[in-house]
């Protein structure tokens, strides 16, 4: 077996935390309070997952457990108030898919087991194109080949240049070679207000957020981004039906501090993937359009990296600048 200077450093680096760590110290933790950051606002989807994750390994625990929200930098100082904290597990953060599409468009630093201890993927949603209810567009592929008879007239909702939006947006574009234009709205609010005002053409935005306006009867769904028909929505057709290939699922993720002694990352796996199998949890994660998806340490690892390549490789083709 080949291992690289970059994997052994790592294990190196694990090797040496684990060793600043006592084992007894080890068994007895937690020994005191722990406190998860979210990037996001509360009442959002990642600010309820996370509550109610720590609700849920509080007790077995045996600490109580904060939730802070700590919005700036779209995410990043949530991320980075972790990424430098003491690796003892006490600091954890829930990562969005932002931090992927982030990554590949050069707003975050990534290297790595250096940048956080991955503990496990926590739920996944796809995104939703979505239109209202009186629109003229009667389904996806209605709405690309209206995009292909009108060149940079129809539009769509995005966050952010470099946002996971505007990368899905990009791919469909070029996949389907149509000229969609992306328009970036701060709050959802705003972007929901010019969709119904038909200012803009087409919402673009993850199943947390759409879901409750499709069951509403204010939006009618075209397609989602779901490998396959998405459980929470079997009636609607996935994208990849009509463009083979393009498909997506958003995540949200648990991380602590880089060099965290693994059996400390071991036990908080253990705990989240019991608490994601409670029926209420699970009861709760599907109102909100979330599916539990719970992975090792690794699979959370790799799952973000074949993301960034994903992502750089569609802001490669599609010459994508971020100011």
């Amino acid at each position: 077996m080949v291992i690289s200077r970059r994997h052994a450093l790592s294990l190196a680096a694990s090797v040496a935390a684990g060793a600043a760590w006592p084992a007894a110290a080890q068994q007895d933790w937690p020994q005191r309070s722990l406190r998860i950051l979210i990037g996001t606002t509360p009442g959002g989807s990642p600010d309820i997952v996370g509550r109610l994750l720590a609700d849920k390994i509080t007790g077995p625990l045996g600490q109580p457990i904060s939730v802070e929200n700590n919005t700036g930098g779209g995410g990043g100082i949530a991320a980075g108030i972790v990424t430098n904290s003491p690796p003892d597990g006490y600091n954890m953060t829930l990562l969005t898919a932002g931090f992927a599409s982030g990554a590949a468009v050069g707003k975050f630093k990534y290297d790595g087991d250096s940048t956080f201890g991955f503990i496990t993927m926590v739920c996944s949603y796809p995104f939703v194109y979505a239109v209202p209810k009186d629109s003229p567009i009667q389904s996806f592929p209605d709405m690309l080949a209206r995009a292909r008879a009108n060149p940079g007239k129809l539009s769509y909702v995005i966050t952010s240049l470099g946002a996971v939006y505007h990368l899905i947006g990009t791919w469909v574009n070029g996949k389907a070679g149509v000229d969609m234009v992306p328009i970036s709205y701060r709050g959802s609010s705003a972007a929901v207000a010019d969709v119904l005002g038909g200012r803009v053409d087409v919402m673009l935005e993850p199943a947390t957020s759409a879901f409750p306006r499709i069951h509403s009867g204010q939006f009618r769904v075209l397609a989602v981004t779901s490998p396959a028909r998405y459980a929470l929505m079997p009636e609607a057709p996935t994208v990849t039906e009509t463009l083979p290939g393009v498909q997506y699922m958003s995540w949200l993720g648990m991380a602590a501090a880089p060099r965290t002694p693994r059996p400390i990352i071991d036990r908080l796996n253990k705990e989240i993937h019991r608490a994601l199998s409670l029926p209420d949890v699970v009861t709760k994660l599907k109102e909100s359009g979330n599916v539990a998806t719970p992975t090792t340490p690794e699979g959370m690892r790799k799952q973000i990296e074949d993301e960034i390549a994903n992502w750089k490789a569609i802001v490669k083709a599609n010459n994508i600048k971020i100011e």
